[in-house]
């Protein structure tokens, strides 16, 4: 009995070290993944500004897994046969083929086809990203500006780290951030959003709302007006796609998160819409949690099928999204909305860093987790700090 997670960032990662404790001796667990580190991408935004934080915010995934786990990038998955096709590093094709299996495989950049955006942005997914965007940034001159499109969460926080980068440096540079809606952070709620709009131009952050890039050339970005901005680094956070594996799509999943008879998917891979009906943000906070329902189900069927898989099949859980706290940092600042209740300052940034730590340390990354709080928070000490079980921090996903 083969069980197969594709996919190792926050949903792949979670699910299989609780496959780990729960499956049978018998059942043989395989985890794939395009890398051999899995990373904090909530903290990415950070190595812009600090790039010795990369360290803290990777963990190997060979020091987190007990089980096997191949470097592969899946370019096909067959979720009712049960088979994954997989591109080597070497550039070999391969298949995999597994009994039950989860598609965790994230989300990519967005461009919407865009005319020119994805061949003059640099986009926000990996570490190689956040030094092109950090060596770009300081090579501007006084004078010049940067234009980041997209103030979902990750939007804002690259923007707040370009301008606390320019303060750090001595450098006279603009940062503009641009929003197609009417708000920042457009998809929360309203509180939470003016005081992230506050904090951004409390840190410099100059700020367009209600307006909708319609391409971008060498120099300029073009809006939905007809009219243009001129820029000397652009950066691009204003969606996702789903994997090339499932042909660029997000294909919807019930709260059972079952994608196929041999497969569920889990995290931004999809979009899921939970028991109560309502459709689930694309957050690292979903992901987890989906991935804690998506292990019940996996054992399930796991059990189901080693029983021979007769007559009706098991009765599966289901998700239902239930975050009551939303977290961004923004530059040096922080925001955070718990409740009713938004924070910002020291408070927020505390909070937000203790999330990060916390999650660090539930994939067994204890040293990484009191690194990046001595790094983010300017304290010692070898403690992890606890993770409030009602707040989980979402800016990984846009």
């Amino acid at each position: 009995m083969r069980v197969a997670v594709l996919g190792a960032g926050y949903a792949g990662l979670t699910l299989a070290r609780t496959l780990e404790r729960t499956l049978p001796a018998d059942a043989d667990l395989v985890v794939v993944d395009e890398s051999t580190d899995h990373l904090v991408q909530h903290e990415l935004h950070r190595a812009v500004r600090r790039p010795g934080l990369a360290d803290e915010i990777t963990v190997s995934l060979t020091d987190a897994l007990d089980c096997e786990v191949r470097q592969a990038t899946v370019t096909d998955v067959d979720a009712d046969a049960g088979v994954a096709t997989l591109e080597t590093p070497t550039g070999g094709e391969e298949t995999l083929e597994y009994d039950v299996g989860a598609v965790c495989l994230g989300a990519r950049t967005a461009f919407y086809g865009l005319d020119g955006v994805r061949e003059h942005a640099t986009p926000l997914k990996r570490l190689a990203d956040a030094r092109e965007i950090r060596r770009d940034f300081l090579e501007l001159a006084d004078g010049d500006r940067v234009v980041v499109g997209g103030a979902g969460l990750s939007g804002v926080q690259v923007a707040g780290e370009l301008a606390a980068l320019a303060d750090e440096e001595g450098m006279d540079v603009e940062v503009c951030l641009l929003e197609q809606a009417a708000e920042v952070a457009p998809a929360f709620p309203a509180a939470f959003q003016r005081a992230v709009h506050d904090a951004l131009l409390d840190a410099g952050v100059s700020v367009r709302t209600g307006t909708g890039v319609s391409g971008a050339e060498a120099e300029a970005v073009t809006f939905d007006t007809g009219e243009a901005l001129d820029y000397d680094q652009f950066v691009w956070t204003g969606g996702i796609r789903g994997s090339p594996a499932l042909d660029d799509e997000r294909p919807v999943v019930r709260a059972d998160l079952r994608l196929g008879a041999s497969t569920f998917a889990v995290g931004d891979a999809a979009r899921v819409v939970d028991s109560d009906g309502a459709a689930v943000p694309a957050s690292a906070s979903a992901a987890i949690r989906e991935a804690s329902v998506a292990a019940d189900n996996v054992a399930a069927l796991v059990e189901h099928r080693r029983n021979g898989g007769g007559g009706f099949e098991p009765r599966l859980a289901r998700y239902r999204f239930n975050v009551p706290g939303w977290l961004v940092s923004v530059g040096d600042d922080a925001v955070a909305k718990v409740g009713p209740t938004v924070l910002t300052g020291r408070p927020a940034l505390a909070l937000k860093t203790t999330v990060g730590a916390g999650y660090l340390g539930s994939v067994g990354a204890i040293r990484e987790a009191t690194d990046l709080v001595r790094e983010e928070l300017g304290i010692g000490g070898d403690a992890v700090p606890a993770v409030p079980d009602d707040i989980v921090d979402v800016s990984a996903a846009e």
